[in-house]
């Protein structure tokens, strides 16, 4: 018999190892010279292309953001603690689907959570016409929490590249938080609510700092919830400034 690879009573999930091996038994099958990226749209496959770094590829949370810009449904591959954790997310629906009960995966550590795979979605969405591969129900679960978690707990310390720049930011009035909020963060998304300010005035704000500045902009941005705006005043003096602090 096979030795058990996750605790009894738990999904079954491949070792990390054994899905690098088959990652790249497919590429030299196929010939692909990435097969992180496999039957992606090839709009969709650009976009994720930006943001390759060096060595270490996309990070989630960028995948996350392009999924949410080009609604397509994708399922994406991560390594949790050794074992592979698959997610597909229903942008439209707002909806992802995990073989995980709920709060098993909320108890991850997300800091260091890593991609290791995306890949067009096989699943649909609860109550889609292909009722063969429709996902079920008792294990899809509401984006927006999920969303919110891998901002401001995940492995990303940095704004998304799209937020990132000379900008100020203000948050919608309409915006429902999914998740009740509390101390610094309550305080300054209510204050967001109100006023537009850079990240850097953000950062010395009561209980905040750029990360958890960056972290608080990026969860709303994910939310739809963020207004970016690079032509106000503040965003102008602000990236003045940044250019006299790098002579």
């Amino acid at each position: 018999m096979n030795e058990p690879t996750v605790p009894m009573g738990m999904p079954e999930l491949w070792r990390v190892s054994a899905f690098r091996r088959a990652m790249n038994d497919s590429a030299i099958a196929t010939g692909e010279n990435n097969s992180r990226f496999s039957a992606l749209s090839p709009s969709l496959m650009a976009d994720l292309q930006r943001f390759e770094h060096a060595g270490a590829g996309c990070e989630v949370l960028e995948v996350l953001a392009a999924c949410l810009r080009h609604a397509h449904d994708m399922a994406l591959h991560l390594d949790r603690d050794g074992h592979v954790l698959p997610i597909t997310v229903f942008p439209r629906e707002r909806l992802f689907h995990t073989p995980l009960p709920i709060e098993t995966l909320y108890a991850t550590r997300f800091d260091s959570v890593q991609l290791l795979q995306v890949e067009r979605a096989l699943l649909h969405a609860p109550g889609a016409r292909e009722r063969e591969m429709s996902a079920a129900p008792e294990h899809c679960h509401p984006l927006g929490p999920l969303l919110w978690h891998m901002a401001l707990h995940g492995p990303r310390r940095e704004l998304l590249p799209e937020l990132a720049g000379a900008a100020v930011y203000r948050v919608a009035s309409d915006l429902d938080v999914p998740t009740e909020l509390s101390g610094a963060l309550a305080a300054s998304v209510m204050r967001l609510r109100q006023e537009k300010v850079s990240l850097r005035t953000l950062a010395h704000w009561p209980g905040m700092s750029r990360e958890r500045g960056a972290r608080l902009l990026n969860g709303l941005y994910l939310q739809a919830g963020l207004i970016v705006s690079r032509t106000h005043p503040s965003a102008k003096r602000d990236s003045w400034f940044a250019a006299l602090g790098r002579r």
